[in-house]
Formats: structure tokens, sequence, C-alpha cells
């Protein structure tokens, strides 16, 4: 209990200028009163001790449950001597399933889904956007650990990468650009950074030749730009099949 006052004495700092902001426009800007008061004032206190729980719960299992896991995979004991690119292969199966396992379970993923399966009278499915958001950011970490494993730069990668996101927007429907944008971003977020920034330094500090300042980090753009990818090439695919169905 000791070890937990001080996580939610900052996590109170961090809530604060949220309801601070959110009554203060209510209340000031807009001068009404707030419908259901006890329940937002209640909600806001689950807020408070439900993301203090669930940092504390990353910091003390999920963060180093990822990094041990990494140094396990790099091992010599587990690898053995022959340590080319190819040698890695479960590290590679690994980070596809922590990369799939941590989206799906990622709350901002799960809100921006519900409002787009909201706005879009159903058309878009929750399930569906989860399970592609998912994908593209397995097969983000997976060559993001390939990169860390050969030891090739970053920016071969995401310019690449970019460039096919580009000629997608392009020739993508109209009405999933901006969402596929969106999910670029709410894949980062508090269920993914700690395992993948874990996976990132934990490659980088085990495998020799790398250093964890240059190649530990940049996992998080892999995470935040293949779902970009996979939600335009499904929204692609099924416009086609759609099309040719017609």
């Amino acid at each position: 209990m000791v070890d937990l006052f001080q996580p939610f004495v900052d996590m109170l700092w961090d809530v604060a200028p949220i309801a601070l902001v959110l009554f203060g426009f209510q209340f000031l800007i807009l001068k009404q009163k707030i419908p259901h008061l006890k329940q937002v004032i209640i909600g806001f206190v689950l807020v408070w001790i439900g993301l203090t729980l669930f940092i504390v719960g990353l910091e003390k299992a999920l963060f180093p449950l990822g990094k041990l896991m990494a140094d396990q995979l790099t091992s010599v004991d587990f690898i053995g001597t022959n340590t080319n690119w190819g040698s890695y292969y479960w590290v590679y199966i690994f980070a596809f399933a922590i990369g799939f396992a941590t989206t799906i379970a990622e709350p901002s993923l799960l809100a921006v889904a519900i409002k787009a399966n909201q706005v879009s009278g159903g058309f878009i499915k929750v399930w569906s956007l989860r399970i592609t958001v998912a994908l593209g950011v397995a097969v983000g970490i997976s060559l993001g650990s390939f990169r860390i494993v050969a030891g090739l730069p970053i920016h071969y990668f995401i310019i690449m990468g970019y460039v096919i996101v580009l000629i997608q927007t392009y020739f993508a429907p109209k009405n999933i650009i901006a969402l596929a944008y969106d999910t670029g971003g709410v894949t980062t977020s508090t269920v993914t950074v700690p395992l993948v920034a874990a996976l990132g330094l934990g490659l980088a500090s085990t495998i020799e030749g790398r250093n964890p300042i240059i190649d530990g980090f940049g996992l998080i753009a892999f995470a935040s730009l293949f779902p970009i990818i996979s939600v335009l090439a499904y929204a692609q695919i099924t416009d086609f099949l759609n099309r040719r169905k017609k």
C-alpha cells in the first residue's frame, strides 16, 4: 500500500487538468450544469483508481516480463552460437504475437473502433477493425525486430513505409482514409508502448554490436506506421471485392 501511494498522487495530478478543463468550460464558458453530476464525479474517481492500478501493473509485471523475454530469446543458450539474422526467428514470432495481443487489448483502439462502428451505422465492424489494426502492428513490430537484429538503418523502412501509405491513400476509398491515419496513433498507448519499448531495448542490449540508444528505439514508429497500411489495404480489398461482386 505504501508503494501505491505515490502512483495514486502522480495519477491524480495527471487526471486533474482534464477534469479542470472539462468542468471549467462547462461552468465558466457554457454556463450549464452537468447532468448526473454525482455519476460523473464517481466516474472520474474510478478512472483515477483504474489508471493508477493499470500503470502500476504495467511497471511491476508487463515491462519487466517483456525485457526478460527479449533477454531469453536472444541468449546463446536458446539460439546457439550461430547468430545470423535467420537464427532469431523465435524473436520475430514473439514480436508478432506480442504486437497482436497488446493491440487487441489496447483500450484506445477499442474506443475508436466502437465510435467508428456507431458513426458508420454498423458498416465498420468493431472486431474487423481491431483485428486489422492488430495485424498491422504485429507485422510492423516483427519487421522492426528484424531491423534491430540485422542492424539496418531505420529511415529506409520508415521512408518506404510512408511511400506505400501515400500510394495507398491515393487509391483507397475516401471515407476510410482519416480513420486509417487515426489508427496509427491509437495503437501506441498504455498497453503497447511499455512492452514494445522493452522488447526493442532488450534486443539492442543483448545482441552484440547494437547500441540501445541507436537501435533499441524505433519499434513504436513501426507500431504506428503499419496499422495505417493494414487498414488502407483492408479497405481497398473490401472495395475491390464489393465492386467485383456487383
